[in-house]
Formats: structure tokens, C-alpha cells, sequence
């Protein structure tokens, strides 16, 4: 059966509409004067009412489709992937939102892609600054610290107390070097693991922030590769950065619990919450990391989570690596 295309739908649309009223004008017991009467006006305003009702109607039937299309393209949001039109009938219509859906499926693919390449090309820049740092930035200001403690070991006062001073501020300086190089590529994370790696960031961020942070980690979690672990990390890295610098909170729990073949992470704090707020460049690098490894990313604030204020969560979830039989 061949299909009626959206131009010859209308056009016999308009045509039912226009013959119908030229029928009822051709036999109907209806005349006009000159001058009109009213009741003649009466009858052919009423006649032009119903024509463009009913051409109004069966247009609206016709071109629904096509507003469902528009609503999509104007909410579609590539970070979040699988929204789709459902395809009913034929035609043009049928075709277009078709098209439409391949169009999104091919966007996200390259979306994907490029987003893949982008954060592997920036974990692969982190590991070169943090070498940089370590081997030379490092070893540069562990070499003062020990100039600087011979020094001050021959010196006399008050010469003796300066130097210790710029000791203990080369000291601080240099570990902060090397909390730096732990941020931007976490060794601890392919020595000792997940579980162990996100327990040194929560431990070191309530250190120097003060926020409390709770952890709450089950022991036994399904397996998970090298990418999907360093992607738990990130995300759990930038909640609590949120935390901390944006949401005004006091308290910040961190999850890590097993589910049917899947890892999830939560973070959850007690402040201000997101609310309407446009989501910046860390959420949105979240949500491209998420999409790396096929995980699922929520983010949203809950009615009521402390008296301070709503408070924002995170859910990261992870699939886990697929035992070989």
C-alpha cells in the first residue's frame, strides 16, 4: 500500500472542507440579497465558522507529528541519550521523525566518541603534569629542603631560626606539590584500588576543607576494569569539590554498595542543593565521563535531606565486568 504524502494530505484536507461548503452553497435552500440580510449573514459567518474549525482539526491531526518532533529538538540533551520518538503510521511524517531518531542515535554515537577521546587525551595530559611535578617540580624542592636544613644546621642565630622558617614553608610547599600530583592521577588507585582510593580522597578532603565526610563502603563489590574505576573516582572527586566550594555544606556522605551487576557510588550532602541552577562544566563533565563506560548518571536534590537546606545527591551507576564462562 502506498503511502499518501503530507502534501496530497492536506491538499485533500482543504479540498473536503472547500467542496463541502461549495455543495452546501450549490444545493441548499440558501440565497443571498443584496443588500445581505442578517439572518443570510448569520448563516454564511456560521458556514465560514465550521469550515475553518473543521480545517483547523483535521491540520492539528495531521501535523501532530511534527510538533512532537519540534518539542524533542528544542529538550534533546546528548548527555543524556535515548530519547526517542515512537514511529506510527507512514508517510512523510513516519519518515521524518525516522530520520529524526537515526539523526539522534548518530549524534550520540559521535557525541560518545569524541567525548571518549576528549577525557582520555586529558588523562593522559594530568599523567604527564603529574610526572613533571613528581620528578622534577619535587625533587627540585626536596633538594632545597635538605640545602636549607644543612644550612641551618651551621648557621647561628638569628640566622638559624629564618632558615628554619623557610624550611618548614618549603615543607608545606612540597606537600602540596604532592597532594596535587595525588589529584591529577591517583597511584593509590592502581596500588591498592577503588575501595582504598576514594577512603585517601574523602579522608584528604575533610582534612583540608572541613567538611565531614561519611563513608560507607560494602565490602565485597563486583569487578570492575581500569576505566570504570578511575571514572568512579573522578565523579566522586568532583561531587565532594561541589560540595565544598559551591553547595555550602557541612556533612557529605559518600556510598560505594554492590547491585545486581553494577557498582554505585552516592554522594550526598546537606546543602543548598541545585534547585533550577544551570548545570556548569563539572556536571556536565560527569555526565560525559558516565557515558565513557556506559554507566547511568542521576543528579538531583531531594524534597527535604537535613534542616539546612535540601541538599544534593549523585548516583553513579556502574556495570560491572562480565564474569567468561
Amino acid at each position: 500500500m502506498t503511502s499518501v504524502s503530507l502534501y496530497w494530505r492536506i491538499f485533500g484536507l482543504n479540498a473536503v472542507v472547500l467542496g463541502s461548503a461549495t455543495a452546501l452553497l450549490l444545493w441548499a435552500p440558501v440565497t443571498v440579497s443584496v443588500p445581505v440580510l442578517l439572518t443570510e449573514a448569520v448563516i454564511l459567518v456560521g458556514g465560514l465558522v465550521v469550515m475553518l474549525v473543521a480545517n483547523a482539526a483535521l491540520l492539528r491531526i495531521g501535523l501532530a507529528p511534527l510538533d512532537r518532533v519540534t518539542r524533542l529538538m528544542t529538550t534533546v540533551d546528548l548527555l543524556r541519550p535515548g530519547q526517542r520518538l515512537p514511529v506510527r503510521g507512514g508517510g512523510e511524517v513516519a519518515g521524518l521523525v525516522s530520520a529524526f531518531n537515526a539523526m539522534l542515535e548518530r549524534l550520540e554515537g559521535e557525541r560518545a566518541s569524541s567525548s571518549a577521546r576528549a577525557i582520555l587525551a586529558q588523562e593522559g595530559e594530568r599523567r604527564r603534569i603529574a610526572q613533571e611535578l613528581h620528578d622534577e617540580v619535587g625533587q627540585s624542592m626536596t633538594a632545597v629542603l635538605l640545602a636549607l636544613k644543612r644550612a641551618s644546621d651551621e648557621a647561628s642565630e638569628p640566622l638559624r631560626e629564618e632558615l628554619l622558617q623557610a624550611q618548614e614553608i618549603t615543607r608545606g610547599s612540597l606537600d602540596d606539590v604532592r597532594r596535587l600530583v595525588r589529584r591529577l592521577r591517583p597511584d593509590v588507585l592502581d596500588d591498592l584500588g577503588l575501595v582504598s582510593a576514594v577512603t585517601s580522597l574523602a579522608t584528604e578532603f575533610s582534612t583540608h576543607t572541613g567538611l565531614r565526610v561519611v563513608r560507607r563502603f560494602d565490602p565485597d563489590l563486583p569487578a570492575l576494569d581500569q576505566e570504570a574505576e578511575l571514572v568512579i573516582y573522578r565523579v566522586a572527586q568532583e561531587g565532594l569539590t561541589n560540595a565544598a566550594r559551591h553547595a555550602e555544606a557541612r556533612r557529605v556522605e559518600v556510598t560505594l554498595r554492590a547491585a545486581e551487576d553494577a557498582v554505585v557510588l552516592e554522594v550526598a550532602d546537606d546543602g543548598r542543593g541545585i534547585g533550577a541552577a544551570r548545570e556548569g562544566a563539572g556536571l556536565r563533565g560527569m555526565r560525559e565521563r558516565a557515558l565513557l563506560i556506559g554507566a547511568t548518571l542521576d543528579i538531583w536534590s531531594p524534597d527535604e535531606v537535613s534542616a539546612t537546606g535540601t541538599g544534593t545527591r549523585i548516583r553513579l551507576t556502574v556495570p560491572a565486568v562480565r564474569k567468561q564462562s
